[in-house]
């Protein structure tokens, strides 16, 4: 997979992609990221990437040129968009899950458009950005956030980037439940100890015991997801 990131501020995002599970999976090559300075698409000597938004109003808009040229840059030899996603992180997009994570694991290359200040010029929006994702009913000061919590999301779920791939498929979210408490060493600590079920060695009955666990927990904190999945 391709992922190409398109951002004012790269600095935000290059020292997380190159620590942990997505570090991982560029050395292994299942993945090579492109980190790209917006201002490098600039053609003035002062490299503007935003300017006053018509009407008036407060807050600044990321221009429409030079994102232009980043994204034709980037999707340049895309055959299609069935293959290449370009991604506008924005509250005002869809609420983004596992789902959508999965889908996403599917695409050969992702292109990350990264807004900052007030936001960014509309035709930006109607003309290139393929899917527009939130990570909830908040607000951040740029896409660079929610542009690596989505990469981290999706690149685990590419083959071969996890040592154990059963890790995965044990997550919160999938199968619609929320993932179950776990333990490890020592087996008793200030006076806690770990479920006896979890030493017996009856691997039934430990499945049966995190399914119901699984269960309960979705039930206690997520009943939304039972109700889905009733549906």
């Amino acid at each position: 997979m391709l992922i190409d990131i398109i951002t004012a501020f790269p600095e935000i995002v290059h020292d997380p992609l190159h620590t942990s599970i997505p570090e991982q999976a560029r050395k292994k090559a299942v993945v090579e990221y492109r980190i790209h300075d917006l201002r490098d698409f600039t053609r003035d000597k002062h490299r503007q990437i935003d300017d006053a938004p018509y009407g008036g109003g407060p807050g600044m808009i990321l221009k429409p040129e030079p994102i232009f040229r980043a994204v034709e840059y980037t999707t340049a030899a895309c055959e299609s968009h069935r293959h290449c996603e370009v991604i506008f992180p924005t509250p005002q997009g869809i609420t983004y899950s596992q789902d959508r994570a999965r889908t996403l694991a599917e695409r050969d290359h992702l292109v990350f458009i990264c807004g900052h200040y007030k936001g960014v010029d509309e035709r930006v929006r109607e003309q290139l950005v393929t899917l527009e994702i939130s990570l909830g009913d908040f607000v951040l000061s740029g896409g660079e956030i929610p542009t690596l919590a989505i990469i981290d999301s999706v690149v685990r779920l590419l083959p071969g980037v996890l040592h154990d791939p059963e890790s995965a498929a044990t997550d919160s979210f999938e199968a619609d439940l929320l993932d179950g408490p776990h333990y490890t060493r020592p087996e008793e600590y200030q006076g806690f100890r770990v479920p006896e079920i979890l030493l017996s060695g009856h691997h039934a009955k430990i499945e049966a015991w995190r399914r119901e666990q699984r269960l309960r927990r979705t039930k206690l904190r997520r009943t939304d997801l039972l109700i889905d999945k009733k549906e």
